[in-house]
C-alpha cells in the first residue's frame, strides 16, 4: 500500500514539474546569439612567464651552461651543472698536460729524433734512461684518456640544455596529489528556435 502511494506521488510530481517547465519556457521568448567565448582576463602574459617557452630555455642553455635551469628557476642544478663541468675540464687539463710531457720525453730521448725539444724540455721527473716504449705507451694513454673526457664535456654541455629544454616541457603539467576526476552537471537551456527552448544538461569532466 505504502509503496504504491509513494509511486503514486512521484508520478503526480514528475506531471507537475514538466507541466510546470513547459508553461514557464512558452512564457519567456529566448534568441540564439552567436557568442565568442573569452577568458575573464588575459593571462597570456603571466602563463608565459611562468612557463617559459622550452626553444627560448634551449637557447640560453647553448649560450652558457646553467642559464636554462636559472630560466626554470632551478637554481639548485646551477652548481651541479659547473661542478660537472668544471670538474671535467680540469681533469682534461691534468691528462693534456701529463701527455705533452711525455710527448717531450719520447721525442727528445729517441735517438732516431732530432735533439732540438721540439716539443719542450723533458720534465725533470721523468728519467733520462727511461724505456722508450714505455713512454710511448704512458704518452697513448694520457692522451687517450684526455680524448674520451673531451667526449664527456660534450655530453655534459649537451645533457646541461637537454635538462632544461624538458623540463620547460614538463613544467606545466599537473603533478599534484590531486589527480582525480571532477564531474560537474548542471542544466541548461539550449536556444533551439525562438519559441521553443529546450532544457538540457551539462556535463563537464575535469581531470
Amino acid at each position: 500500500m505504502i509503496r504504491s502511494i509513494s509511486i503514486a506521488l512521484l508520478f503526480g510530481v514528475l506531471i507537475f514539474a514538466n507541466g510546470f517547465a513547459q508553461n514557464f519556457f512558452s512564457s519567456q521568448s529566448f534568441v540564439a546569439e552567436n557568442y565568442q567565448l573569452k577568458p575573464a582576463f588575459d593571462n597570456s602574459e603571466s602563463l608565459q612567464t611562468e612557463f617559459p617557452d622550452p626553444k627560448k630555455v634551449l637557447r640560453r642553455s647553448l649560450i652558457l651552461p646553467g642559464w636554462g635551469q636559472v630560466t626554470n628557476k632551478q637554481i639548485w642544478k646551477v652548481p651541479i651543472v659547473y661542478g660537472v663541468i668544471g670538474g671535467l675540464t680540469y681533469y682534461s687539463i691534468y691528462l693534456n698536460n701529463r701527455y705533452g710531457d711525455y710527448r717531450a720525453a719520447y721525442y727528445n730521448l729517441n735517438p732516431q729524433s732530432p735533439d732540438d725539444n721540439k716539443f719542450g724540455p723533458t720534465p725533470g721527473y721523468i728519467p733520462q734512461d727511461a724505456n722508450l716504449e714505455a713512454l710511448r705507451e704512458t704518452r697513448n694513454n694520457f692522451r687517450n684518456r684526455r680524448d674520451l673526457v673531451f667526449v664527456f664535456i660534450g655530453l655534459s654541455y649537451a645533457l646541461n640544455a637537454i635538462d632544461a629544454y624538458v623540463f620547460a616541457h614538463l613544467r606545466s603539467f599537473d603533478v599534484s596529489d590531486d589527480l582525480s576526476m571532477n564531474i560537474r552537471m548542471k542544466p541548461v537551456m539550449i536556444a533551439a528556435s525562438k519559441s521553443s527552448p529546450t532544457p538540457s544538461i551539462l556535463l563537464s569532466i575535469n581531470f
